[in-house]
Formats: structure tokens, sequence, C-alpha cells
């Protein structure tokens, strides 16, 4: 430091917070969009008392009584194009919204996105499809979305049958997706995206809620998406039924099953309410996983 030079006040905040890693040829980017505290309600884990929730936070190293939730989206470089799967919170950057000014951070211009790629239609999956202003956030990509979850959520029965509490997602997707028109397409399950970027469906959290197996050479990744939310209640516990999974017993059932197959391969897993950046290994362990994340290397 130069002779009188005050010193350099460190930020309030993290900086930006983006890590890379490969998977054979493709560079994955995790982007995280911040992270949100909530209160632990009695409901948050629908088949599990409070104490025993608590047990298992406190076991993990965690503070009792609140859920910390983690917001990681993947920006893929693969076969010469940018793909980003899903987008993050949306509106303007606080606790959470902040991928566009992540992106930014690592100096990735938006308009040279070429695809985003969306699992579900939760509010925190689709919302950073838009600006604040309500434009699009990525104007050049091509928007790809779930058949079967764009056949549910834009079902106007489905709306009207809809409890109270869910109307208001209903409602989102359509603010959502409005600006597109119809340049929404629609994939399959099991349909490659991208090269090596196939479609999985993983029903239960969502009606079709989608995973994604990425492969290159030898190497494999799987995205996970809302498979489970904080690892240490539901990968450790894989029978525990979160508040947020629409069909609890078939998002159990397809989460085990998954887990199972994940473990026995060795693979890695991003998921995307994993603490960041998000790429963990799954061990089997009694009932349950042990969660294994990688290990942070400086460079690619």
């Amino acid at each position: 430091m130069a002779h009188g030079q005050a010193p350099v006040a460190p930020p309030a905040g993290q900086v930006p917070s983006a890590y890379r890693y490969k998977v054979g040829d493709v560079v994955v980017t995790a982007v995280s969009d911040g992270m949100r505290t909530i209160p632990l309600a009695d409901t948050f884990v629908r088949n599990q008392p409070r104490d025993a929730v608590n047990a298992a936070l406190k076991a993990a190293f965690l503070p009792e009584n609140e859920v910390p939730i983690s917001f990681t989206v993947l920006l893929l470089d693969i076969g010469g194009k940018r793909v980003l799967v899903d987008t993050g919170n949306g509106g303007k950057p606080g606790p959470v919204g902040q991928v566009r000014s992540t992106l930014a951070g690592i100096g990735v211009d938006p308009a040279t996105v070429d695809q985003v790629v969306i699992s579900h239609f939760h509010p925190d999956h689709i919302n950073g499809l838009l600006t604040p202003e309500g434009a699009p956030a990525y104007p050049n990509a091509q928007v790809r979305v779930p058949a079967r979850e764009w056949a549910f959520w834009m079902d106007e029965g489905q709306m009207s049958r809809a409890p109270d509490g869910l109307k208001p997602n209903f409602q989102n997707v359509r603010r959502v997706f409005q600006p597109f028109g119809d340049k929404v397409e629609r994939y399959a399950w099991d349909k490659e995206l991208a090269p090596g970027l196939t479609a999985v469906g993983t029903p239960g959290h969502t009606p079709g809620h989608t995973s994604f197996t990425l492969a290159s050479g030898s190497d494999a990744l799987f995205i996970q998406s809302d498979l489970t939310n904080l690892p240490a209640l539901f990968v450790r516990n894989p029978g525990w039924h979160a508040v947020f999974d629409m069909d609890p017993v078939m998002a159990q059932e397809v989460r085990r099953k998954t887990y199972e197959r994940l473990a026995g391969e060795r693979t890695q897993v991003a998921g995307y309410h994993f603490p960041f950046p998000g790429a963990a290994h799954l061990e089997k362990d009694g009932e349950g996983f042990r969660y294994i994340p990688v290990y942070w290397r400086p460079v690619l």
C-alpha cells in the first residue's frame, strides 16, 4: 500500500458467486441466485414432527427453527452454445434475484445465452425469465419447457379446481410466459436438448418436474433440479415429505429410486437448492444418503 493511501473497505456482501467445473468437454458454471432463510414451519416436513426436523438441522450444524435455502442455476457451454438451466427468482437483486448481476460479474452478457431450459414452473425457477421491467431477460434465447409441466399449469380446468393457495402459481405462470407468445418450445422427457443434455422425467415435486442428465465423454452430471430441497433434511432422509412437493408420495418414490441409482453409479449430482456451488456425490447410508460436496478447485 502506498504511503498515505487509505485501506480499501471490504464489500458489505459477498462478491458475485460463480464456480466453474468441467463435465467432459462441457464447462459448467454454477451461478448463485442468492440464499433465503425462512422460519421453520411445523408443516415444512409434512410427515415429521418439528423436533425431528430440528434434530436433523442440529446434526448438520445448522441453526434450529430456520431453513436456509440456496438457489443455483447452471450455465452450460455446450456444443458451441450457451445453455442456461433455470433462471432464478428474478426481480430486483436482494438476498435472491442475483443471477443477472452474477453473470455480469463474470462477463456474461444475457444476450449471448442461446437457450434457456426450464425444469418446472415454480416461481424461483421461472421468474428470472423476465427483467424487473417485464421484458425477456435473455432476449436471444430459445425458451424450452417440459411439455407435461406446460399442459398442467396452462390448463384452465386445473386452475379453476386448484386450492386457493395454489392459484397464484397458475397466475404467475401466465404472467411470466405471456411476453413470449407462441415462441416457447415444449419438450418431451427423454429428449436430447443440447449435445449430451437429456431431459429426465422426475415428477412428484410438480406434475411435470424434470431433471437432466449431462454426459460428455466418460463424465456425467445429474442435474436434479428440485428432486430434494435442503440436503441435511431430504438427502439424509429421502422419505421425508417437503411442503413444496405437490405429490409427496410420488416425489419420495422417484427420489429414492433416483438416488439409489446415482449412488450406485457414483454419478455427480447438481442440486438447485444444495449449498453453493450445488454439486456433490451421494453415498448410500442406511435408509438415507450421505451428502459429499465436490472438492473445490481453483482452476478448471
